[in-house]
């Protein structure tokens, strides 16, 4: 029986969690939602559990709320990495989820680091 796309996607997040658990341990998750029309960044620590910084489309002093486009993702980049380093985190290791590392999630990764996070 053939999968959903939700399974597909369930399945591909999984694999690369897993994956960079194993290789990265100790640093903080950089953590990538992506809806049709926001997207958003945690800085996880697993350790204990807690958020350490987080951005979002939806924050009006962006100015791309309500925006899923490149330009959106790469402000977000940048807010993440400026909120990062205010938090005392200068490397991190980036989970796409089950997104692909392509079009607004690159462009994100590429913003935050030009904003000087180690990912």
């Amino acid at each position: 029986m053939a999968l959903s796309k939700r399974e597909l996607f369930q399945k591909r997040r999984m694999r690369v969690r897993n994956k960079l658990r194993s290789v990265n341990t100790g640093k903080p998750r950089l953590s990538v939602h992506r809806s049709s029309k926001n997207i958003s960044v945690q800085l996880i620590d697993d350790v204990q559990g807690k958020t350490l910084a987080s951005a979002s489309s939806l924050e009006k002093d962006l100015g791309v709320v309500g925006k899923n486009n490149i330009e959106a993702a790469t402000k977000v980049g940048q807010a993440i990495a400026e909120r990062a380093k205010k938090a005392g985190v200068d490397e991190a290791y980036f989970d796409r989820g089950g997104f692909l590392f392509h079009g607004k999630i690159k462009a994100l990764a590429d913003a935050a680091r030009e904003g000087g996070l180690k990912i």
